[in-house]
């Protein structure tokens, strides 16, 4: 008995090794999988009722987990709510709105810069119809949660002009230029989720949008253009 229990021991301590390597394995996929769900239940809860719509229980259900596991991965609500929008492709990140190569677009012309961001901008949004709706229900809608949705647009467009414009305070304000064209693209998109036709331009064609992206190119090099007042 003894022999056979001295042979035995190794072989049980040999396996352990492998199973519990694929039990860690195993438990950091569900966790993953768990809160992508979670992640995702965000957005689908945004997208179909807005924020008030959103919170911890109802959030809970809709990914099919128990809520406290959004506090075990996340902290709590806000913080899944900035994880939605740093990881759910929410925004468009510096590297979408710079087309892809960074290095290249730094090299543009300031002129062609402003144009290409406007360009990738409205691309960019127009094919996140999520982006749409949360955008939509921000204008009737401002809590603790659309400020944080808010704050990550805010800085990842912050960034984006501090990176490539970090000296254009000594000629056109350029920030407030891409407020108003920002703004004016995301009002647009928005209204052509409800309507066709605004102030004779078709919202809801590619011919449309194309007439729209060539009237901001000749408003951005107009205004490098216009003489000093």
């Amino acid at each position: 008995m003894i022999e056979v229990s001295t042979i035995k021991e190794p072989e049980t301590m040999t396996k352990s090794t492998p199973n519990t390597s694929a039990a860690h394995a195993a438990k950091t996929r569900d966790r993953e999988a768990t809160r992508a769900r979670l992640i995702a239940a965000v957005g689908t809860l945004l997208a179909r009722e807005g924020f008030k719509g959103l919170g911890v229980n109802a959030v809970a259900r809709e990914a099919g987990v128990d809520k406290v596991l959004i506090y075990r991965y996340f902290g709590g609500l806000p913080e899944l709510i900035v994880a939605f929008g740093s990881e759910g492709n929410f925004w468009p990140a510096i590297k979408e709105l710079a087309g892809g190569d960074v290095e290249a677009y730094g090299r543009l012309p300031m002129t062609e810069q402003l144009s290409q961001l406007s360009r990738n901008f409205i691309r960019a949004i127009r094919k996140r119809p999520l982006t749409q709706e949360i955008l939509a229900w921000e204008m009737i809608e401002r809590n603790e949660l659309t400020a944080e949705l808010e704050s990550i647009r805010e800085n990842t467009m912050m960034n984006f002009f501090d990176m490539f414009f970090p000296g254009a305070d000594k000629g056109p304000d350029i920030a407030a230029m891409g407020a108003v064209i920002g703004a004016g693209v995301s009002y647009l998109i928005c209204r052509g989720r409800q309507i066709s036709i605004y102030n004779g331009v078709d919202l809801q064609s590619e011919a449309g949008w194309l007439r729209l992206e060539r009237v901001i190119d000749t408003m951005i090099r107009g205004l490098f253009t216009a003489p000093a007042s």
